[in-house]
């Protein structure tokens, strides 16, 4: 479940086209692609797998950070925070995500550029 986010990334680096203009010109190999995508990983807030594909970001280190769903470059917010994601996942599917979700960089640009 630790690599599954990196994993997944790189699937779509190499068979759907993901390749973001900040990343610099796209390298021509899959091995030199894999090492620029590995360091923006890297770079970005760590992941704690809660269930399945489902995140909770380490940064930043307080409170009320949302939880991920992260399949490949599809990242969407499942939770607001941890409470509104085991009301969500596991209480009611309907229950509302808050208007205002905290911004968690990388993740949160993968979110948005999803929209």
């Amino acid at each position: 479940m630790l690599k599954w986010p990196l994993e997944g990334l790189l699937f779509d680096v190499e068979n759907n086209g993901l390749w973001w203009p900040e990343w610099g010109d796209r390298p021509g190999t899959p091995e030199a692609r894999s090492e620029v995508v590995a360091k923006v990983v890297n770079e970005a807030p760590k992941l704690i797998p809660l269930v399945s594909h489902r995140y909770l970001p380490t940064e930043p280190n307080e409170a009320g950070n949302p939880v991920f769903s992260v399949y490949q470059s599809d990242v969407i917010y499942y939770g607001g925070d941890l409470a509104n994601y085991f009301e969500r996942e596991f209480v009611n599917p309907r229950h509302p995500l808050p208007q205002h979700i905290k911004h968690v960089r990388f993740w949160s640009d993968l979110v948005e550029r999803n929209r």
